[in-house]
């Protein structure tokens, strides 16, 4: 299991003694003497009141040989003593010593120098049936009266085969014979000795070091079964079960790492506490039991820290593999939401086979077409940045690189085949719609053409000159071909033969046989127009030609005869002038001719051209129109019905609660909690029922005005800053009573298909909505004369949405003394890394926190800067609720900014006092980094203008009092001085001492002036109150060195 894990990952082995109570063993092939089971099954504590009668002790001496010595001290009621408290004494006391001191054997000493005989061989008879040790020697010393020391020596002689000891039994007349055999350092005071033992100060080392020793067990055995959890944890399926199991098990390896660290605090301790006589007295040594006490403690200690050392091995690569099983379920949560995005976009490509008929239907589907690939364009560059995330993951040596690698080879070959699908779809498109312009060009040059034949006056074209100017007419026309680039019929079939449908083929086919009947009239034309200017017969009565009627004229030099264009009647050729150009061109060519109805025919053609498209832009204007009409219905409709639920609501539950009849269902914890329950959701319903949605109504014929109410309401929308306030003090009570009878009667009589807490939340979601419809609103209106409305209102409800879920996050905040609404307006709020790097500290603090970063909340005001750190906090089960506990502050006006962090562009800092303490702020992005550094620049530079408007105010009064104007050094100092009331110290940053410069130049500063780009791109970009005032008042040419 766990053990094994370790085991293979080159850590220490966990398993337990083979002792049942015994102390994991992390030196292989060493035992623990002190927790060894076999040997001594007691514990101090186990027998604590028999120690305490000090009927016998282990001192801590030695004999010569190194044998531990138990003396038996003098006891009154010895004999008294029963036989299982006097074994178990005797037997803990020799499971003390370690195995070696133990096998030399145990040295006794019977002290009964005021006892009787009696007793001594009561002592004896005890000793030899019920010592568990190895004996050496016994010690006794004989009573000191005569009589009882005769009768002792009378009785050792005839008693000592009793005793069955094996070892001698040597009778002591005084404690200087006791000298003789044993060394006076090793015997304590009572027996002649200087070997200093407390009783009481034994016991309680004994108690503390088994009770450290049962610590380091039960904290390894903890570690032993988190471990093997561990490892036989599944890996769950899905982000937010693996987030969840994350923060579980790092939370139980905090909770095991801090139980350590107090193992450890109370080892060390421990070890203070026995070496303490040793260290107040240098002349003092410990004894060998107590060295055994120490070796004993550090053993332990070693034993924990290689334990935490294993431990802290295994975790880590546990930790890895569930950050890598994280990173998997967010790459797989975001592969499936990018591939079903594309696979969308890839149906509707699908769609895209339809050619258009004409240029105009042509346009409109390139429209779609851009309009696809811009929608497609996130979802491509989100499946592009998932790829690269695939590939970083892959090359991070992630577990689990065979289902990732093809994850990301398939959003590539979607990518592509998108990409490619859309290139090929767009040259279709591009070819159709010069297919289509072309036919257009062709066909509007045929239709100008028949006019032209059309408008020639034959009875000019009899005299020669008349049959020059129209042939000269003729030839210009057929010029423009060239530049109207007149389809080729091969050329055209061959280009364009992919995207000829059988619609299109057929309608080509038309155009192109009219162009060739069309070129055919002109060269008969030309040719009857050469003959009469080549040839002059004689005058001919002019006789205006009849357009509808078909005039012939034979031929002076053959007898075929020439059909002239105008034989055709203008309503049969197919395809009329369309656009509104060729109408007022046509219109212009009437007017001249007024004679013959195909004017009439030609431009009732035109008009009705022209009319058609403006048809077709009006269509798309329509369109428009009709989806802003459909949004002001849903947002009235939807209105309506938000009025009539807050207005259930009020009426089936908060008046109810009211109703003497329903007091009795109503629980005791919601009694007099009706405003805490509902909020001020009558406030709300109010303002909805009796203002917003009437106006609102009143937008039905004119959605242009509905920005406009929005922004005219936008201080009553205020209202639901209050009620989201209001809303974790109302779910929480909601939690306790939710279940009562009383909330399911009231249900029951409103037919509601939902619970209460359904319908508290309609506020939340009906200000988030407005939002929605706004920008649906800003889409249908654009280039319209009320965009600039929408987008202000849309900014509007916006802020109001940020306002709410700022002060969601200020009422969360605990720990600040003063009172958050002095601060002002919450401007900004959010988690960044922060470090700190302060002049005044240990420098070992400085090179933490160049690694170490804090996790802090910031809230700007206009005032101060809160610095918090953000605690979940669970409330009964339920989803966590974050608070925010207050850390410290900065007061704005003594604080500075410096933009740019070298090596981070997400990083800024704060600075204080003079750069006396130093804030490195990290934000989570570039964006968020910029949008504060703005916010605190904004914040910065508005106190200074009030500072130079104050200093502006007091001169003028000092002006005004003295009435003499001040001189420039006297306002120099006033300036210096002024500023100086909001410096920190008299230094000040880089920024300030070239804007000093700039603003105060002298005679030779044009010469030294540094370039500016490049000063913008070698200096780091800083800010400060204290600094820009500086840089506000008049200072002496010579540069002002600051520190930045």
């Amino acid at each position: 299991m766990v053990a094994a894990a370790w085991r293979r990952d080159g850590g220490v082995q966990l398993d337990p003694l083979r002792e049942p109570e015994g102390l994991p063993s992390l030196v292989p092939g060493r035992r623990d003497e002190i927790m060894q089971q076999e040997i001594r099954p007691l514990a101090a504590v186990d027998i604590i009141e028999q120690l305490h009668r000090q009927f016998a002790i282990l001192s801590g001496g030695r004999g010569k040989d190194g044998a531990p010595i138990i003396t038996f001290p003098e006891f009154a009621g010895f004999s008294e003593i029963p036989d299982e408290d006097f074994l178990n004494v005797v037997t803990y006391l020799t499971s003390i010593p370690s195995l070696e001191a133990a096998s030399i054997g145990f040295i006794i000493v019977i002290d009964r120098r005021r006892d009787k005989w009696s007793s001594v061989k009561a002592s004896l008879t005890r000793i030899a049936g019920a010592f568990p040790g190895n004996l050496q020697l016994v010690f006794v010393l004989r009573p000191s009266r005569f009589i009882q020391r005769t009768i002792a020596d009378i009785g050792i002689k005839l008693y000592r085969d009793d005793f069955k000891m094996k070892v001698p039994i040597i009778m002591l007349n005084s404690v200087s014979d006791l000298h003789g055999y044993i060394d006076k350092s090793q015997l304590t005071r009572e027996l002649g000795g200087t070997l200093e033992y407390g009783h009481g100060q034994w016991i309680h080392h004994r108690t503390a070091i088994e009770n450290f020793a049962l610590t380091v067990k039960t904290t390894a055995q903890m570690l032993q079964t988190f471990g093997t959890d561990l490892a036989e944890t599944e890996l769950p399926n899905d982000v937010q079960c693996t987030e969840q199991l994350l923060q579980s098990h790092t939370e139980q390896h905090s909770k095991l790492k801090a139980e350590l660290k107090l193992a450890g605090s109370q080892g060390g301790t421990l070890l203070s506490c026995i070496r303490e006589p040793a260290s107040k007295n240098p002349t003092s040594k410990l004894n060998p039991d107590e060295l055994e006490n120490v070796l004993t403690v550090e053993r332990l200690l070693a034993q924990l820290d290689e334990t935490e050392k294993a431990f802290d091995q295994f975790w880590t690569k546990h930790y890895l593999k569930l950050n890598q099983c994280l990173q998997l379920r967010h790459f797989e949560h975001n592969f499936r939401e990018v591939k079903l995005a594309l696979d969308s976009l890839m149906c509707v490509q699908a769609r895209f086979t339809v050619i258009g008929n004409s240029v105009a239907r042509m346009e409109q589907l390139l429209k779609e077409r851009k309009h696809l690939e811009e929608k497609g364009q996130e979802p491509l560059e989100k499946a592009q940045s998932l790829a690269v995330t695939g590939d970083q993951l892959i090359q991070s040596n992630h577990y689990a690189v065979d289902s990732i690698r093809p994850k990301c080879v398939e959003l590539r070959r979607i990518c592509d085949d998108f990409t490619n699908e859309a290139k090929k779809k767009c040259d279709i498109l591009g070819k159709a719609l010069e297919m289509h312009k072309q036919l257009d060009a062709t066909s509007k040059w045929c239709e100008a053409g028949i006019y032209l034949l059309a408008s020639q006056a034959l009875d000019k074209c009899q005299t020669q000159e008349g049959a020059e100017t129209a042939l000269g007419d003729i030839e210009k026309f057929l010029s423009t071909a060239t530049e109207h680039q007149l389809l080729n019929p091969k050329e055209f079939y061959s280009q364009f033969n992919s995207v000829l449908t059988p619609e299109i083929k057929e309608n080509a086919d038309k155009i192109v046989q009219k162009l060739e009947d069309v070129q055919e009239m002109f060269e008969r034309r030309q040719v009857s127009l050469k003959k009469l200017a080549a040839k002059q017969t004689r005058p001919v009565q002019p006789v205006a030609p009849h357009p509808e009627s078909s005039p012939k004229r034979a031929s002076p030099k053959t007898n075929r005869p020439t059909n002239l264009a105008p034989s055709r009647r203008i309503s049969e050729v197919p395809c009329p002038p369309k656009t509104v150009n060729e109408a007022e061109l046509l219109k212009k060519k009437s007017i001249k001719k007024p004679k013959g109805g195909i004017k009439i025919e030609v431009m009732h053609e035109a008009s009705q051209g022209g009319s058609s498209r403006i048809l077709v832009m009006s269509e798309s204007e329509e369109n428009l129109s009709t989806r802003r009409s459909h949004i002001m219905h849903e947002l009235i409709e939807t209105e309506r019905v938000y009025v009539e639920e807050l207005q259930s609501i009020i009426e089936g539950y908060a008046a109810e609660m009211d109703n003497p009849d329903l007091n009795h269902l109503i629980p005791v914890a919601l009694q007099n909690k009706k405003e805490i329950l509902f909020g001020n959701l009558p406030e709300i319903h109010e303002f909805h029922n009796r203002i917003f949605l009437k106006e609102l109504e009143n937008c039905v014929e004119n959605p242009e005005f509905l920005g406009r109410c929005f922004l005219k309401r936008k201080e009553d929308l205020q209202v639901y800053e209050k009620y989201c306030q209001n809303k974790p003090r109302s779910e929480t009570l909601w939690r306790q009573c939710g279940d009562s009878i009383f909330f399911q009667e009231c249900q029951r009589k409103l037919d509601h298909k939902l619970s209460l807490d359904a319908y508290l939340l309609k506020p939340v979601q009906r200000i988030t909505k407005y939002q929605l419809l706004l920008k649906e609103m800003l889409k249908c209106s654009k280039n319209s004369e009320d965009t600039a409305e929408l987008e202000e209102a849309l900014a509007t409800v916006l802020d109001i949405i940020k306002s709410v879920n700022d002060s969601m996050h200020q009422i969360a905040i605990t720990g600040y003394e003063g009172d958050l609404h002095e601060l002002g307006k919450l401007l900004m709020q959010g988690s960044f890394s922060v470090w700190t790097d302060h002049k005044k500290g240990h420098n070992k603090v400085k090179d933490l926190a160049r690694f170490k970063p804090m996790q802090r909340h910031l809230f700007l005001y206009a005032k101060i800067l809160l610095f918090c750190k953000k605690r979940e906090d669970t409330a009964d089960g339920h989803e966590k609720s974050p608070s925010y506990s207050f850390k410290h502050s900065l007061k704005m006006s003594m604080v500075g900014i410096t933009e740019n962090v070298k090596g981070d562009n997400k990083k800024f800092e704060i600075w204080y006092n003079g750069r006396e303490e130093v804030y490195i702020i990290q934000a989570s992005s570039v964006e968020l980094k910029n949008l504060w550094v703005s916010e605190i620049r904004k914040v910065l530079t508005g106190q200074l203008e009030a500072c130079r408007e104050a200093s502006q105010l007091h001169q003028r009064i000092t002006e005004s009092v003295y009435h003499a104007p001040m001189d420039t050094s006297s306002s120099s100092r006033y300036n210096r001085k002024s500023a100086s009331m909001y410096e920190n110290k008299p230094e000040s940053s880089e920024l300030e001492t070239s804007s000093s410069k700039n603003q105060n130049p002298s005679p030779n500063s044009t010469r030294q002036k540094p370039d500016p780009e490049a000063k913008e791109k070698d200096v780091t970009r800083r800010f400060s109150l204290a600094s820009s005032l500086g840089t506000a008042a008049p200072t002496p040419t010579g540069p002002t060195k600051g520190t930045g």
